[in-house]
């Protein structure tokens, strides 16, 4: 059975928080360097 804080990492996971202040860490380590990697300005 998985713990609540478990629950909560896992939602945490996929929730990217639009509209608030701060980061959700757990979202900004699964999804790291994607956004660098779309960012059309990025010298190859």
């Amino acid at each position: 059975m998985m713990s609540n804080q478990q629950n909560n990492h896992k939602a945490n996971q996929g929730n990217a928080n639009k509209g608030t202040s701060g980061t959700n860490q757990a979202y900004a380590k699964v999804h790291g360097n994607r956004g660098k990697q779309m960012n059309p300005n990025q010298k190859k």
